[in-house]
């Protein structure tokens, strides 16, 4: 990523060295690679002029480097509204599209290098990361088509074992209900062997009774007078 630290040229007026003492402890800062001491230097330039291109400029490249994306593109959107300069204005598009490109926006990003390269045409950087992100772009459509696919065949094969699932259960209940049904078959079978069988002894215990009682029973004599 291009980095760009503007200095604050402007003397005179006691705010303006101010600021300018602020912006420039942040440029000495970011340069040792302390970069959110230099987020500090240039957030109390922003305090003091919230418009100062440079210090919103400057507060992009500082947390960029700490790798807060999101806040990069805010602050160089912040500079871009406060300058004019076609130059410096192509380098904040630039840099727009390197904080989009690290965020994996890779169409956000080219956007942002084109806007770049109709700004400054002979920006070979910006050539450069635009065809890279177009690469990038369609690998990141095809993992993304690849993923939909996985996850698609995944899904199928839930259903598939969730359906498998299901006819195994609607298996096995049938399966119990066919053996509840056989071992009530059985059992009503063997009711009414017993039953029978009951039966049959009662009648074998009524005929005996009625032998016993037929024994019993005195013979009936018949008196037979002689008649000659």
């Amino acid at each position: 990523m291009k980095i760009v630290i503007f200095i604050i040229l402007c003397a005179g007026a006691v705010n303006a060295q101010s600021i300018r003492s602020l912006v420039n402890n942040g440029n000495d800062l970011y340069e040792k690679k302390q970069y959110s001491d230099a987020e500090a230097e240039y957030k109390k330039s922003l305090e003091k002029e919230k418009d100062l291109m440079q210090g919103a400029y400057n507060l992009g490249n500082a947390v960029h480097k700490q790798q807060r994306y999101e806040e990069a593109i805010q602050n160089y959107t912040q500079a871009l509204s406060a300058t004019n300069d076609k130059s410096v204005q192509s380098q904040l598009h630039y840099n727009i599209g390197n904080s989009h490109f690290e965020a994996k926006q890779y169409q956000e990003s080219i956007n942002a290098y084109k806007r770049a390269l109709k700004l400054n045409p002979n920006d070979d950087d910006a050539k450069y990361n635009l065809a890279y992100a177009a690469r990038m772009m369609k690998e990141q459509q095809k993992q993304q088509q690849q993923q939909k696919k996985d996850k698609k065949q995944d899904k199928k094969e839930q259903q598939k074992q969730d359906q498998q699932k299901q006819d195994q259960q609607q298996q096995q209940k049938q399966d119990q209900q066919q053996q509840q049904q056989q071992q009530m078959a059985q059992q009503q079978k063997e009711l009414s062997k017993k039953e029978a069988e009951r039966i049959l002894e009662a009648l074998k215990n009524d005929e005996k009774n009625t032998q016993k009682k037929v024994r019993k029973k005195a013979p009936v004599r018949m008196n037979v007078e002689k008649d000659w």
